[in-house]
């Protein structure tokens, strides 16, 4: 699915706006060494974290996206690098068992 159906069927929030591409699944996790050991390519990565080194393990594992749950904005600085490195950064006031199965959801029909 078109990472913009995504965000447009669940209302999610552009803090950086990345590439349009098809997504194949969604992760949820707040440890970076958890998300490099199995998040797969072409995933959106749902965490609470949002500091600069998601940027890096996004470009590390060709995430297409991470969405921040609770409300959590990132910093200006993330979302500048996160644009030169064509990854979106997402928000959501969902939490993040809510945001994740919505995900699931959309990806299984």
């Amino acid at each position: 699915m078109e990472i913009k159906k995504i965000i447009y069927e669940l209302g999610l929030k552009i803090f950086a706006d990345g590439q349009n591409s098809s997504v194949c699944e969604g992760y949820t996790s707040d440890l970076l060494s958890d998300v490099m050991a199995n998040c797969k390519e072409g995933s959106l990565w749902v965490t609470i974290q949002r500091h600069m080194n998601v940027i890096a393990v996004a470009q590390l594992k060709k995430i297409k996206g991470i969405i921040l749950p609770n409300g959590i904005c990132p910093d200006d600085a993330v979302i500048k690098k996160a644009e030169e490195e064509g990854v979106y950064i997402l928000g959501t006031q969902d939490n993040a068992f809510d945001v994740s199965g919505k995900i699931y959801s959309l990806l299984k029909k």
